[in-house]
């Protein structure tokens, strides 16, 4: 009867899985540790003093939008004005932001004129920002209009 002769490997323990665990806990605990170093600051009794809160503007407002339409009509927020209540409303608009800006949307079909006297308007109340609103055309998808 033959005998073995080749010797028996012994079995391997294979290591790599159990290193990524380890510093996964390792990551795990120090981040941890930071929120708790956090939370320490916040166990003493420290009577904070207070003070009201600011309201500060931290972006530029929206344009003002004024509405020209085909009759002359001028309006701001669906409030109907003549020209000198649109002055008012413009140094108001002003005072309360320097650089406010303003958006003319004037009828295609309307009167010049009247677009003319809210650009004016404007000129007098020195809001040097405005623009006219406008539709796009539309073009094909040959990119000829």
């Amino acid at each position: 009867m033959p005998l073995k002769t080749d010797t028996l490997e012994e079995p391997q323990l294979n290591l790599t899985p159990m290193i990524d665990v380890v510093f996964l806990l390792i990551i795990f605990f120090m981040v941890g540790a930071r929120f708790t170093e956090e939370a320490q600051d916040q166990q003493f009794d420290v009577e904070l003093p207070s003070a009201t809160a600011l309201q500060t503007m931290s972006r530029e407002p929206d344009p003002l939008v004024v509405t020209v339409y085909r009759s002359g009509r001028i309006t701001i927020k669906d409030r109907q004005l003549d020209l000198t209540q649109l002055v008012e409303a413009l140094k108001a608009a002003k005072a309360a932001y320097a650089e406010q800006s303003v958006l003319i949307r004037g009828d295609g079909e309307g009167q010049y004129q009247a677009v003319i006297d809210v650009m004016n308007a404007c000129h007098q109340v020195q809001i040097r920002k405005f623009s006219l609103a406008f539709q796009p055309l539309e073009t094909s998808a040959s990119g000829s209009p």
